[in-house]
């Protein structure tokens, strides 16, 4: 591993969604977006429905990333997600009906709101990275 770089691995329920080396990755939290670099503090975070962003020294690549949790080492980082895609793994048409679903949950004063608003958010983010 050069100076340069920090290991990062990314895990779902499902499978070890990435593992490699990164110059930088940047992602959503509660607390905004952060973005880290080799040698960082020490420090955990909550994971938030976002853009998941991947500098590696060939590129960049980016994914859908929903909730998790984040250790951040000196060397290294360690996600716990939820949820995370690639683009090319999202179904644009399932995306488009869960963000129906959501909107209506939302409007509908009898459902639990945070859950419709989280279901929307992740609809969305499955859609905006779709576009891309």
């Amino acid at each position: 591993m050069a100076d340069n770089t920090m290991k990062v691995k990314i895990m779902s329920p499902e499978r070890v969604f990435y593992e490699g080396e990164a110059t930088f990755i940047e992602f959503n939290t509660t607390a905004g977006m952060r973005g880290i670099y080799p040698k960082h503090v020490p420090t955990t975070m909550v994971i938030q429905p976002g853009v998941l962003k991947i500098v590696e020294p060939e590129g960049e690549r980016k994914a859908a990333l929903h909730t998790g949790f984040v250790e951040v080492l000196q060397d290294s980082i360690i996600m716990l997600a939820e949820s995370v895609e690639w683009p090319e793994e999202i179904d644009e048409k399932r995306a488009e009906e869960a963000k129906i679903r959501a909107e209506r949950r939302i409007n509908d004063n009898t459902q639990d709101h945070n859950r419709a608003e989280l279901a929307l958010k992740r609809a969305v983010l499955r859609l905006q990275m779709c576009k891309k």
